[in-house]
This record gives structure tokens, sequence and C-alpha cells, in this order.
């Protein structure tokens, strides 16, 4: 397969399933490929890794075209499976300036077809993979680099093409993401969460979910909802049997699983003063934006008038305004401008592309000078 992969010619289509939602990795169950001369191909990694040598070879140098690239290429990535160059077709319909960027109603739209739909959320993990999860994955290479073919065409046509090259290369090379400073506080429901010993609660129960459910690989939803951790953390049961008469800890596996999260509960209950977490999470960034105006008026007035900016520019240029510049390096030359003067230098120290620092700098600094009525 890899000798006809590298055999083939023009660029190579990608996709990868995961079982998010399933298990507690993101790692790829399944690697779907075409190439103009070498037909498609569907690669289970599982059974592969580090055995893939060939087939990162035949892949180091053509083209990959992917549909929102952000999200695959990390778990390919730890296959050893990395691009030399990029098509993203769901950034290209952004920049185009499509209404619609999921891949189905792309290809309907602009090739006229319809995709099969059914099992983009289903466990790929499963083996073996049924038939007609095969035929789903396949399809969804099948038309991807037609799909190229017409966005490239679009983007040409709207003087975007370089733009979008800049997009995807910005893509294929970005780094890593960081590990979040403190993960628990994205429990959902943590709002109803307000004093430091309760929150010390979700923390330790996050963790001891998180442990399990990575010893287990098993998604950490699945071990134990958010829901339930809220829930335990603000009633603080004061014995295991109290914790097992909460809801969702009723059932018989969490029953038998009452000891370990209670003992997380007590662990809690337990810390000094001084190891208690905050009330609100540390940021190096901006404060919130609906304190803007109370904290630093001018601050307000200016993120107001650059938003007012960007909008008119997307309107113009029909792009979305968050694919015009990164709404968090906004948010920060707003409350705190270069203290040179430099704005186009702070935009791409910041990440912000050379399309869009020639484009938005010179709309940007009168809108950086605007200050509070």
């Amino acid at each position: 397969m890899a000798a006809a992969i590298a055999g083939g010619s023009g660029p190579v289509a990608v996709d990868a399933e995961r079982a998010s939602g399933f298990r507690y990795s993101q790692r790829a169950y399944l690697v779907q490929l075409r190439r103009a001369g070498a037909g498609s191909a569907l690669v289970d990694p599982i059974p592969l890794r580090g055995e893939l040598g060939p087939l990162a070879e035949a892949l180091d140098g053509p083209e990959w075209v992917l549909h929102a690239a952000s999200q695959d290429l990390p778990c390919l990535a730890e296959l050893d499976l990395r691009p030399a160059s990029l098509f993203d077709t769901e950034l290209a319909g952004r920049l185009a300036g499509l209404p619609r960027v999921g891949l189905g109603p792309m290809v309907e739209n602009l090739l006229g077809l319809g995709l099969e739909k059914g099992h983009g959320a289903a466990d790929w993990s499963r083996r073996p993979l049924p038939e007609d999860w095969l035929v789903y994955a396949a399809l969804d290479v099948e038309v991807l680099v037609d799909l190229r073919t017409v966005l490239t065409r679009m983007l040409d046509e709207q003087g975007k093409l370089d733009w979008a090259r800049q997009e995807f290369e910005a893509v294929r090379t970005a780094p890593p993401s960081p590990p979040r400073a403190e993960p628990w506080r994205r429990t959902s429901g943590i709002h109803k969460v307000r004093r430091p010993r309760p929150l010390a609660a979700v923390r330790e129960l996050w963790q001891a979910r998180d442990s399990l459910a990575a010893e287990r690989d098993i998604a950490p939803g699945r071990v134990l909802p958010d829901a339930a951790i809220v829930d335990a953390a603000v009633r603080n049961p004061d014995s295991p049997q109290a914790l097992a008469e909460l809801p969702v800890f009723r059932g018989r596996s969490q029953r038998r699983l009452a000891r370990y999260w209670f003992d997380a509960l007590r662990r809690a209950a337990d810390l000094p003063e001084t190891e208690l977490p905050r009330g609100a999470a540390t940021t190096d960034g901006p404060p919130p934006v609906a304190r803007w105006a109370d904290r630093d008026p001018d601050a307000a007035a200016r993120l107001a008038a650059a938003r007012a900016a960007l909008a008119t520019v997307s309107e113009q240029h029909d792009v979305p305004v968050e694919n015009l510049l990164q709404p968090d390096l906004l948010r920060r030359v707003c409350w705190t401008p270069p203290t040179d003067g430099d704005l186009p230098a702070a935009l791409a120290a910041g990440g912000a592309r050379p399309w869009q620092v020639e484009l938005l700098a010179p709309l940007l600094e009168p809108a950086l000078a605007t200050r509070a009525r």
C-alpha cells in the first residue's frame, strides 16, 4: 500500500478517526488515504504502531489534503506521520466566505454530491469495524482532492489564495498545545461551586477520575459525569454510604468505587487553608472583557473600536472575524498596546500571519488610539 501511495500522483487526501467520548486517549484508530493512481486505503494503526515507516516515507513529500486539519494532525503525528505541506478544506471554506464549512455541506454545495452520514461520533476503537463504517470512512477521502481543486479556484478568484497558504502553513507548523494549568476548572457546572473547600473537592474528584480514566483508557465522562463531581462537592457527604445515595453514585459500578471517590473528598477536606484553590483561575492575559469598562475604560474603548474595524473588514472581504485575527491576540493588544508603537511587530509576535498584519495593522492603529469619553 505504501508503494502504491508513493507511486501515485498529486496530493494525498488524509483523514483519521478517533474514539472521542469513548476512550481517554486521542489516538487515531483508523487512517484513511487516497491518491490518484493509488486508489483509497484504510489503515488500522493500532497493531502497526512503530511499523509505519514505509507509509511515513511515502507520505513525506506530497501535499496532504485534510478537512479541519488541526483536529487530526496531533494523532497522526503520534504515528510519525507528518505533512511537508497541506491544504485544509475547512479553513479554505472559511476564507472563501462559505456559510457552511462542514465536509458534508461543502461537498453538496460545491460538488453536487451527498456524503453518507451516521458514524462520525462512533466508537472507532471497536474491533472488528463494521463494513458500513469502513465505507463511511473511505467516503471521507474520496472527494477531498476534488474539493481542493474547486476551493483553490475560488480562493484564487477572490485574491485570497496566498492568505490561505499562509494559514495552512501556520496550522502545519503549530506547536503542540501546552497542557492547561488547571484543567479541572473546565468541569461543567463548576460555576455552582464558589467557596475554596468545595472547589478543592472538585479538584480532587477530577484528578481521581482522570487517573482512573487514563489507567482504563476510558473517556473521563464515562467514568464519572461532571455533574456528579459538582453534586458531590456541593453536598459534601460524610461517609461512603452517604455518597452512594447521591444520583449517579447509586449505580452498581459507582457503588463499587464509593470508597475511591470518598477518599478524594476526604483529601480535599484535610487540606490546609494555604493549599486550597483560589476562587478564580489565574491567567497571564487580560481580565474578562465584561470587567474592562470598570477596570480600564480606555481599554474597553479601544476594544470596541478595534472590533468595529474588524467587522468592517470581515464584511468587505467575506471572511469570519475570528479568521481575520485570533480573538485572544486582539484582546491582548487592546488591553496593553505596544509601548513602542510598533503594532505590526506586536501582531506578528502574537502569531498573526503576514497577510493579517498587512491588512489589519493600518486599521487597528487608530483604534488603539481611542480613549473613553
